[in-house]
C-alpha cells in the first residue's frame, strides 16, 4: 500500500478528503506491478485503515469512505 504517487510526494488522499468517483486513493504493488486503486464513490474520507508501505491482503479494508448526497 502507498499513499502518495512516490515518496516524499504529498499523500493522494487525507482523511477528511472530499473524493470524486475515478480518483485515485492510492497504489497497490502486486506481483511487481503498482496498481491505482480509484473509487467507486464520491464523498468523505473518514478513515484510513493502513499506513504508507504497510503490506495489505486481498480483500482488506483500505478506506472508510461516507457517500455524499444525491441532489
Amino acid at each position: 500500500f502507498y499513499d502518495a504517487p512516490s515518496p516524499g510526494a504529498e499523500p493522494f488522499v487525507k482523511v477528511g478528503d472530499s473524493v470524486e468517483v475515478g480518483q485515485v486513493l492510492c497504489i497497490i504493488e502486486a506481483m511487481k506491478l503498482m496498481n491505482e486503486i480509484e473509487t467507486d464513490v464520491s464523498g468523505e474520507v473518514m478513515r484510513i485503515f493502513v499506513e504508507n508501505a504497510q503490506p495489505v491482503e486481498y480483500g482488506e479494508p483500505l478506506f472508510a469512505i461516507r457517500p455524499s448526497r444525491k441532489r
